[in-house]
């Protein structure tokens, strides 16, 4: 994944946005279906309506540069989300990884004078100063994912639970393990970026979880990222172990790489668990004729709820499913496990790596 990624699950650990679906499919301009409980629906409350026009927004949009599945589809799901909102106008600059060049792009926003500035910062330390600016300046600020310090340069942050996609992953794979009666199993960890806070607080969800099932992980590398990375740690780690009974891979971009490793190798032996709910990973689950059996979430569509959520600030209202008539602070998404059970229903969401 792209080396600063702070990463990505699918639902609100609590409210939806209003009325509406949630996200559109970062695949399509067409709005996704989302996964529905069963059970009666819930009574109107004072915030209901929210989707429809209301107040002319203009909301300024910054993101890295889409070098990177996920990135990408960032970009194109804040814009699809902009999309159905006629009172919204959307005014993205030009993306970059260049970290003083964001500064200047999130510059002309603030003094073009955008109602609400959403903004995926190259890195959350460096950009913290304009986005402070930005507040100060009476314009709120929607930090998606990779965090500001200062929780006075943002008005609301939303973003993926790396500690729970290492949970969900971990819970899946000691699961399988458990059931299938293996005993002392070979686990292998290919993370991202190993020196980054997120890569560690994946690998620590990842170890508690084995825990519970008496497991540990026999050997972890990490692979930056990036299709060539994944395949070169992959066929170092095939060779070291002879045999092996499950492999994390904390993400589906750099997974192409993995799995064309493992193809080259011929080795089946074992089963693969994902990480971010790629489309590729998801089609791939569900023709079950691999060794990837499921992926956990860490989902660009993030980037779409962030653009909802700026709408809401910027025309004072709140989530239409919560008694409060604010948008909370801050919204940490769920790691979801796809598996071939599930894979159909979540395929809208994915992107394409």
């Amino acid at each position: 994944m792209d080396k600063n990624v702070a990463r990505r699950g699918f639902l609100f650990s609590g409210a939806a946005l209003g009325a509406g679906a949630l996200v559109s499919a970062c695949t399509s301009n067409e709005p996704a279906a989302t996964p529905q409980a069963s059970g009666p629906a819930a009574a109107p409350t004072a915030n209901s309506g929210n989707d429809a026009p209301g107040e002319k927004v203009v909301i300024g949009f910054s993101a890295p540069a889409a070098d990177h599945g996920w990135i990408a589809a960032i970009s194109k799901n804040a814009a699809d989300a902009a999309k159905q909102y006629s009172d919204v106008e959307f005014k993205p600059v030009e993306p970059t990884n260049d970290i003083n060049q964001q500064i200047s792009a999130v510059e002309s926003l603030i003094q073009a004078k955008v109602n609400v500035l959403v903004i995926l910062p190259n890195d959350g330390q460096q950009l913290n100063q304009v986005a402070r600016q930005a507040m100060d300046a009476g314009v709120p600020v929607v930090n998606v994912d990779r965090v500001f310090p200062d929780k006075l340069s943002y008005r609301a942050w939303i973003g993926g639970d790396n500690y729970g996609m290492g949970v969900a992953a971990g819970h899946h794979i000691g699961k399988k393990l458990k059931d299938k009666g293996v005993s002392n199993p070979v686990i292998l960890e290919i993370q991202g970026i190993a020196t980054l806070p997120l890569t560690q607080d994946r690998s620590k969800g990842f170890a508690d979880a084995l825990k519970t099932y008496g497991f540990a992980v026999t050997a972890q590398q990490d692979a930056k990222f990036t299709v060539e990375s994944g395949t070169q740690v992959a066929s170092n780690l095939l060779q070291a172990h002879k045999k092996i009974d499950a492999i994390w891979n904390h993400d589906d971009d750099q997974g192409i790489g993995v799995l064309a490793a493992i193809k080259e190798a011929g080795r089946d032996e074992f089963f693969m668990v994902g990480g971010a709910g790629s489309a590729n990973a998801m089609r791939d689950i569900q023709a079950d004729s691999g060794v990837l059996k499921a992926t956990v979430t860490y989902p660009p569509t993030m980037a779409a709820s962030a653009i909802k959520i700026a709408r809401l600030i910027a025309q004072g209202k709140g989530m239409s499913d919560l008694l409060e008539q604010q948008v909370p602070q801050s919204i940490t998404l769920a790691s979801e496990t796809i598996t071939k059970d599930n894979a159909a229903q979540y395929l809208p969401l994915g992107f394409e790596s």
